[in-house]
């Protein structure tokens, strides 16, 4: 059985100093990721405005963000400019593709994305898609091939656009197995990946788990070995001072029996011809706040 290393770089801070030293260890443990990018200008300081959305302070005091993200990262955008990562950072990415990982496309702005793009129009959602595409592109010299929202956020548009892309297969949703997305009875042809296993913050400070016990509650989570899974985590987070809590689900999974990989390695596994087609819904997943990106029923044509 395989879990699916899924890597997402919020932040300048967690591009910085996050990515390369979750290379360095993936590396030593000779595990494969897919390492996915924000690739324009850091704003994470903007997303003091969802202090009013439901569920927002309870995770925020849960998870320490002055500590994981750093101060000055929380006033890029506001009181500071935000720093142009895909500019900043362009040498630290092509690092990792070089080093034999997968790369693929967060988003361009992750908090733009992440707090509009359920309400906008579907031009909007093309328009910063187009931004995002365009900066990998000159990053790494070829075209993405994949894609995974920011916060898990998206419309029915942006699923039409991987399809238009041609992407090889996206990871925007949470669920339970590999799946062709249905959106409003109709297919989009672009297989999703969804992420299987809870989050480090979606699971720190909830039922006396914290980040010295956190590895053992997923640990229990996939001792059964009965299917592959997608696993996400964050550069600022894993990468940073949760790095000791990661490396210990590395080798704890390892002696599982588990392979682990990245996505497109997961995918190549897979009978593609065989996935089935779900119903993509929006619902509320346990500690984190707002409605996300979900596998739903599934669609018999």
């Amino acid at each position: 059985m395989k879990i699916a290393l899924k890597i997402d770089a919020d932040t300048y801070r967690g591009t910085r100093k996050g990515v390369p030293a979750l290379a360095e260890l993936l590396q030593k443990h000779q595990a494969g990721a897919t390492f996915l990018f924000s690739l324009g200008r850091d704003h994470t300081g903007r997303a003091l405005k969802r202090v009013f959305r439901p569920g927002f302070l309870k995770k925020v005091s849960r998870t320490s963000v002055v500590e994981h993200y750093g101060l000055r990262t929380l006033l890029y955008g506001t009181l500071l400019p935000g720093p142009d990562i895909g500019k900043r950072c362009a040498d630290i990415m092509r690092n990792v593709s070089a080093s034999g990982f997968e790369v693929g496309i967060h988003c361009h702005d992750h908090i733009r994305w992440q707090d509009n793009v359920v309400q906008q129009s579907g031009e909007w959602a093309t328009q910063e898609m187009d931004k995002a595409r365009n900066r990998f592109q000159q990053i790494f010299g070829q075209p993405a091939r994949t894609h995974g929202a920011a916060g898990w956020q998206m419309n029915r548009q942006a699923f039409r656009q991987e399809q238009h892309y041609e992407f090889i297969y996206c990871s925007d949703t949470r669920g339970t197995h590999p799946f062709i997305p249905v959106l409003d009875g109709e297919i989009v042809a672009c297989p999703q990946l969804p992420t299987t296993l809870p989050t480090l913050d979606e699971l720190i400070g909830i039922n006396s788990i914290s980040a010295d016990n956190v590895d053992q509650h997923l640990l229990q989570l996939t001792s059964t070995r009965d299917q592959n899974h997608v696993y996400t985590l964050h550069a600022e987070l894993e990468g940073m001072k949760l790095l000791p809590t990661f490396e210990r689900l590395i080798v704890g999974w390892k002696q599982q029996g588990y392979e682990l990989v990245s996505c497109i390695d997961l995918l190549q596994s897979l009978d593609l011809s065989a996935l089935p087609y779900h119903r993509v819904e929006y619902r509320e997943i346990p500690g984190r706040s707002g409605a996300l990106s979900c596998q739903g029923a599934e669609f018999l044509a």
